[in-house]
């Protein structure tokens, strides 16, 4: 009896059959070999005597199994799995639509632009920022990427800003919130919805031109009353608001600003049930 090569299992020379010796040892609970590397140059079971194939690629033997090797240096995922790469996520667009000028501020047509003010400060957003006909501004809500903006075209052709825009940043049409007054809505409220027509808004009409007519776009709607009497409606879009009606609006304002934080890391139905809910004051705390 004489032993080969350092794992010390006797064997006659004559009778030896490497092929079930590697069959047999790979299978077993000790490995034939403590390091394997992936091309093997010899091996030392063999004896010299042999005339045998000097190298070996380890793909031609099924016996070496993850069972067989020793991977205590290595793990499965940094040899079997390829690398993987996060996709990188689209941001959101937040428009508020308005007018712009010291003339139209604080009117109820630019309660748009007020939301997205409000969003800006609390998410530490700079609107500094100009292009696409647009003051705007880039940042987070939460780990979800958002672009801030407030198109300076005037609201009736809205869309000569956000049109673009969409399409520079390839935004899909449902990671666009537009915020916009309502006369149909009564003061103060809010409703949001993933998609709708114009509802006779000439700044929404001019987006959904600009998207080729789709409509499937989200939408947070502001509602500032209808006008008393006989008011023309052009006239009461641009009047500013009462002390009483400035503090229900700010607390309005809280309420979006929730409501869009949930839409963006939860999802709209979460966040419409939010807005729709009677009690959502009581939830911001």
């Amino acid at each position: 009896m004489k032993k080969f090569g350092t794992i010390g299992i006797p064997m006659h020379i004559s009778s030896f059959n490497y092929s079930d010796y590697f069959r047999s040892s790979c299978f077993s609970s000790v490995s034939p070999f403590s390091i394997i590397p992936k091309t093997l140059k010899f091996c030392p079971v063999y004896p010299s005597s042999m005339p045998i194939k000097r190298t070996m690629n380890i793909k031609n033997f099924a016996c070496f199994s993850s069972s067989a090797v020793d991977n205590s240096n290595t793990t499965s995922s940094s040899i079997d799995a390829p690398l993987q790469i996060k996709p990188k996520l689209k941001p959101w667009l937040l428009v508020g639509l308005g007018n712009p000028g010291k003339k139209y501020n604080a009117t109820r047509h630019n309660v748009g632009f007020e939301m997205v003010d409000a969003i800006a400060e609390a998410e530490g957003i700079s609107m500094n920022s100009v292009s696409f006909k647009a003051l705007f501004g880039k940042g987070h809500i939460g780990n979800v990427p958002v672009i801030l903006s407030k198109p300076q075209t005037f609201m009736n052709v809205s869309g000569e800003s956000v049109g673009p825009m969409v399409s520079y940043y390839k935004i899909p049409l449902n990671q666009v919130l537009v915020i916009y007054d309502d006369l149909d809505l009564p003061f103060a409220k809010l409703r949001l919805l993933p998609k709708g027509g114009h509802g006779g808004h000439n700044g929404m009409r001019s987006i959904i031109d600009h998207f080729k007519g789709s409509r499937d776009f989200p939408r947070l709607r502001i509602g500032i009353g209808r006008p008393p009497g006989k008011m023309d409606p052009a006239t009461f879009v641009l009047r500013q608001f009462s002390k009483q009606e400035r503090e229900e609006l700010d607390l309005t304002l809280q309420v979006g600003l929730e409501a869009v934080r949930i839409l963006l890391l939860q999802g709209i139905n979460k966040s419409a049930t939010f807005v729709n809910s009677a009690k959502r004051l009581e939830q911001l705390g």
